[in-house]
């Protein structure tokens, strides 16, 4: 569309006004403020405008004002329908591309009104105009960047993400929201998030909880049971943030949900895979224990049974009967020996620690120990006197250097170098994967020169059962002896080795700094001869076997003694005999009452008559002294026994009685 070049400026009046009107429209440089005519032909000029559009004032006046606009806006007829809206409306508002003189544009806020005369005629228009451009450019920016986010969250199909507002309604919704829960964003928006949670997850409370910890905490984050559309469950990972406006009011809830099923269900797998594999690991160590521990005592009643059976011939000598008689006891006390190596394993072994010299104990074991390994291999003592005291049993303390000590030797079938050393120490350093420990201990460490470990068996030594050394050289039971001891003694077992060097074990015992020292009786028998005169015993025995051989033996022995089978029997027999008897001597494992219950139930109807226990089960073993009753052990020899009741039934006649 053409327009004139240019129309004289008399077509519209000089407007009146101060000069001082002029000056501030003149002034004002961020807007162009000016002048046309009623036909669009630029009037007035102002600083703002030449700065602007570049024009002066003498090369834009009397020009139409439709030179301001892009040739496809010029095409279109946009300058005329601007000034038409203007009549018809009252004024025009609108924002688009602008050219200036040199060609280049300009995004522009455009205002034009209606100018009218005295007699109310149209004479021109006001327009004003501003320069944008970096505001377009910014919100230009703003939604292009919006738009790259909304591309990137709908392009997201493996999380839902999705607004709430502040109530908990669902305000957007992406494709990962769709494909994971199965609702359509028509379907979905203005609802309730809470509809995915689970009957239970609703009835509980727990959607509210989740929006009031958002706030509260600023996240929630849990993985929990979710519900899609068509009414299956997903296990989800949840994540809600709090969304703040620019005020700090709350605007809504970010959410962002993955279904993790498959990952889930992948884990419950590894899961059992670990639990199958500790079973059978479980399964192999009970199997290899059994099988030791059948082998062992194959062997030991093997020559129990085959010395008795040629005791029963009428032809022996006095001689070979002792003999027999001698094997018999001999193996009964191996039989014994590896029952305490097998609950010093499983940590049931009945300790009863003291306070004992370490120097004076491994001194003490000097000759043992050179007799034990021979002449071949060079003994090291390197234990001086200040070592102090450590808190354990002695005797299984002994026992367990003893086991250190036979396992170096055989390292060193030619002969070597043993060195025994005890020091004090002020931690436990990180042993087989378990943290070190702070405090005082005693490290009692036996040092070979001989073959070494290999890495593989170094992994497995305190296993039980479980030896390198040739049939019939031992059980392999000493180290996990040592192993059970230091673990229930509150200590630990150390080893390191280096093939074709040697082996270290480190036994470590807590350290008592202020402690009595050697006991004056340590390592001294207690006298168990047989108890002069005879003790009235009530025997509580389930098993008629052992029943039957514990009353021949008693009455034997010259005690009198009543047998009851049960707890409840036992109790009967109190009640109608009172005061007939000196010692209850009851079996702690029985169907029913067991023995500590009786034992019990005793204390409170008769306190005064004495109960002794026994038993051969490690967990029974392991409690004693919790239930406050003397237990004799099994198995237990003659001597033992009789001093036990003999003992415990010293008392006047007449103390069974209420």
């Amino acid at each position: 569309m053409k327009h004139p070049g240019s129309r004289p400026r008399k077509s519209l009046p000089a407007p009146s006004g101060s000069r001082r009107f002029q000056m501030l429209v003149d002034s004002i440089r961020d807007y162009a403020v000016y002048l046309l005519d009623a036909d669009g032909h630029v009037h007035s000029w102002n600083s703002g405008a030449q700065r602007f559009k570049g024009y002066t004032e003498e090369e834009i006046v009397g020009q139409h004002f439709s030179r301001f606009y892009t040739p496809e806006d010029r095409e279109s007829g946009l300058p005329e329908r601007a000034l038409r809206t203007v009549v018809n409306e009252g004024k025009f508002e609108g924002e688009g591309w602008r050219v200036r003189k040199d060609g280049t544009r300009f995004w522009a806020s455009v205002v034009i009104d209606p100018v009218f005369n005295e007699d109310g005629e149209l004479v021109g228009f006001a327009k004003v105009t501003r320069d944008i451009s970096d505001k377009k450019a910014a919100e230009q920016a703003l939604f292009q960047s919006e738009q790259r986010f909304r591309m990137l969250v709908q392009g997201v199909r493996d999380y839902a993400i999705y607004m709430l507002d502040p109530t908990g309604l669902i305000t957007n919704w992406n494709a990962g929201a769709e494909a994971i829960k199965g609702y359509r964003a028509d379907e979905i928006v203005g609802q309730h998030f809470s509809r995915f949670y689970t009957e239970e997850d609703r009835a509980s409370g727990e959607p509210q909880r989740a929006l009031q910890t958002a706030v509260s905490e600023g996240k929630y984050e849990k993985e929990a049971w979710r519900v899609r559309k068509d009414g299956t469950r997903f296990w989800a990972s949840v994540l809600i943030d709090p969304i703040y406006d620019d005020t700090g009011v709350l605007a809504g809830f970010a959410k962002i949900t993955r279904d993790i099923t498959e990952r889930r269900r992948a884990q419950e797998e590894i899961e059992k895979a670990r639990e199958a594999l500790a079973q059978a690991q479980k399964m192999e160590a009970i199997g290899r224990l059994t099988g030791g521990v059948a082998h062992d005592f194959n062997n030991l009643l093997t020559i129990i049974r085959s010395s008795v059976d040629m005791l029963r011939r009428g032809t022996l000598s006095e001689e070979k009967r002792a003999r027999y008689f001698d094997a018999i006891a001999e193996t009964a006390d191996r039989a014994a020996l590896l029952t305490g190596q097998l609950l010093a394993f499983a940590r049931r072994q009945p300790l009863r620690p003291e306070l004992f010299d370490v120097a004076v104990r491994i001194r003490g074991l000097e000759q043992i120990i050179a007799t034990s390994v021979g002449s071949p291999i060079k003994v090291e003592l390197d234990v001086g006197g200040d070592i102090g005291s450590a808190e354990a049993d002695p005797n299984q303390f002994e026992t367990a250097v003893l086991n250190m000590v036979i396992n170096a030797r055989d390292a060193m079938a030619d002969g070597g170098r043993l060195k025994i050393s005890a020091r004090t120490v002020d931690s436990i350093p990180a042993v087989r994967g378990h943290a070190s420990a702070r405090g005082a201990f005693v490290a009692v460490s036996v040092e070979d020169s001989g073959t070494g470990i290999e890495p593989t068996t170094l992994e497995r030594i305190f296993e039980p059962f479980f030896t390198t050394k040739e049939v019939n050289r031992g059980t392999g039971l000493g180290l996990s002896q040592v192993y059970g001891f230091a673990k229930q003694s509150g200590g630990e077992i150390d080893v390191s080795s280096r093939l074709g060097e040697g082996t270290i074990f480190t036994l470590y015992l807590p350290h008592a700094r202020n402690g009595r020292g050697e006991n004056s009786n340590d390592g001294q028998m207690a006298d168990t001869a047989a108890p002069a005169g005879h003790a009235r015993i009530l025997l509580v025995e389930d098993n008629e076997n052992v029943g039957e051989f514990a009353l021949g033996l008693l009455r034997e022995l010259g005690q009198s003694v009543t047998w009851e089978t049960n707890a409840r029997a036992a109790l009967e027999t109190l009640e109608a005999r009172r005061g007939e008897f000196d010692v209850v001597f009851s079996d702690v494992v029985m169907p029913g009452m067991n023995g500590i219950e009786l034992g019990r139930e005793i204390r409170n109807r008769w306190p005064d008559l004495p109960v002794v226990l026994t038993s051969g089960y490690s967990h029974v073993l392991a409690e004693e002294g919790s239930h406050g009753f003397q237990l004799l052990q099994k198995p237990y020899s003659i001597e033992a026994l009789l001093a036990v009741l003999n003992g415990a039934g010293k008392r006047p006649r007449d103390a069974g009685t209420e």
